[in-house]
């Protein structure tokens, strides 16, 4: 699977998850962290697809989907440490470390697989 096909989806549901708790809770970090790192997701999933459908890699597209997942895993799994609340922070915090892991294989493995053009 190519990354930007799992990052753009899981841009949306942080976005989501940070409006849904600027309105349940009225948090503003909430709805500033979810709404901020959510967009940059999906903003490194598009230059992915981008770079994928000119038949390269975006390594600057899968290095911020690391760092934002990454960073997502750190906070949300603090927050699930001192709060032991499974809805937000530990639903985050393993959708997160998943994506983290995701992304390291991709790095690791050197990126998307460009099909070969046929002739």
């Amino acid at each position: 699977m190519h990354d930007f096909c799992f990052t753009i989806p899981y841009g949306l549901v942080i976005v989501i998850g940070g409006v849904i708790g600027y309105l349940r809770k009225g948090s503003v970090a909430s709805l500033g962290g979810g709404v901020g790192t959510g967009l940059v997701l999906i903003f490194a999933g598009y230059l992915s697809l981008k770079a994928f459908s000119k038949g390269k890699n975006s390594f600057l597209g899968l290095a911020i989907e690391t760092v934002c997942a990454a960073a997502l895993t750190f906070v949300m799994g603090q927050r699930y440490m001192q709060t032991s609340k499974i809805m937000p922070a530990g639903i985050v915090a393993g959708i997160s470390v998943l994506m983290t892991v995701f992304y390291l294989y991709k790095i690791a493995t050197g990126g998307n697989h460009i099909p070969a053009k046929a002739e």
